[in-house]
């Protein structure tokens, strides 16, 4: 499967218009409403959390929310801490239609790291019970798949509530993976670092070497490269 990038060049008025937010953004519905008025019944939000970690899958997650029950205090991801985002986890699930789908360490490996997860999120847009107009996906990209319902919004956590959404489901079920993952393989930490790159995650590369869930492809874990600490 092939995946396009449909950006258009930097100093184009279109890569203008797709510059990220200000910090203070709070997200709305305003992108989805944008949608709606041009035709566009249901629209979802889509969001990856776990491309940079050397260990785990990359999960991605399509929300549609109910706007007459959206969670109180939905917000992007990261700028929620743990105990929010499990708060509203489940309420999400409760009021939105959700899918979740990832790309494995193996697929990350054969593919790279952007193709896997642009892989997730076309599994995850597609496995919604109800199939969206239009799918606003956070970040440059869109899988040439979606190409044709889907638009790139860059900092779309910050600005779009279904993409908000999108984030914390898909963060919430990626940690709970790695702390899975943590029981199994309990000598790399998992469940505290959720596979970054920590110094103690080194040190237990250094001492173990990896497990079947590491990203071989990964720079330091990769024979080449030297782990450092």
């Amino acid at each position: 499967m092939a995946f396009l990038r449909p950006d258009s060049p930097r100093n184009s008025s279109t890569a203008r218009a797709r510059r990220a937010p200000a910090a203070t953004t709070v997200p709305d519905f305003s992108l989805e409403d944008e949608r709606r008025a041009r035709g566009a019944r249901i629209v979802a939000g889509v969001d990856e959390a776990g491309r940079g970690p050397l260990a785990g899958p990359v999960v991605t997650a399509a929300a549609i929310l109910d706007p007459l029950n959206v969670p109180d205090g939905l917000n992007d991801s990261k700028k929620l801490d743990a105990a929010d985002r499990e708060r509203l986890f489940p309420e999400i699930l409760r009021w939105a239609s959700v899918s979740i789908a990832s790309a494995s360490a193996i697929e990350i490996d054969t593919l790279n790291i952007r193709q896997a997860t642009l892989l997730a999120m076309v599994r995850a847009a597609r496995g919604l019970g109800t199939r969206p107009c239009h799918v606003l996906i956070d970040g440059r990209d869109v899988p040439s798949p979606l190409l044709r319902e889907g638009s790139a919004i860059v900092g779309g956590d910050a600005r779009s509530l279904s993409i908000a959404a999108a984030s914390i489901v898909a963060k919430v079920a990626r940690d709970r993976i790695m702390t899975r993952l943590c029981a199994r393989f309990p000598n790399y930490g998992f469940s505290r670092h959720m596979g970054y790159a920590t110094p103690p995650h080194l040190e237990a590369l250094l001492r173990h070497g990896p497990c079947p869930f590491h990203r071989m492809s990964f720079r330091p874990i990769r024979q080449e490269e030297p782990l450092l600490i």
